[in-house]
């Protein structure tokens, strides 16, 4: 994942979700639990990393990815929804039932990436 600011980033996944740091530099951070390891990366630090590849020069505008946090029911859904929204999270979808059947509720990271919490109905 791809930040401009890494440390504002990486608070925010840190304090609304508890996410747990396995390896903190300036510009790189991984997080890491049950064999998965989601890293963000300054753009700088990519760009000298592959040789000044024009895509991390230019900002990204739009939606490229996004995680989904399985919670255990709707009542966890939304408390989580409610706590990532107090940590800073803007609102994209509060949590209801979709027409797929899950429980879900949607919400921008500080760098507007869009996520989901959801839960089996």
């Amino acid at each position: 994942m791809l930040a401009d600011d890494v440390a504002a980033l990486v608070a925010f996944y840190e304090r609304a979700l508890g996410l747990r740091v396995v390896t903190r530099e300036e510009a790189y951070v991984a997080f890491g639990d049950e064999g998965i390891r989601l890293a963000i990366f300054s753009r700088q630090l990519m760009s000298g990393n592959t040789d000044d590849h024009s895509s991390y020069r230019t900002r990204f505008t739009g939606q490229a990815f996004e995680l989904n946090f399985q919670c255990d029911d709707p009542v966890e859904v939304a408390r989580r929804y409610d706590e990532v929204i107090a940590a800073g999270a803007t609102p994209a979808g509060r949590p209801e039932l979709r027409e797929w059947g899950q429980f879900a509720g949607f919400f921008a990271d500080p760098e507007g990436t869009i996520h989901s919490l959801f839960a089996d109905a």
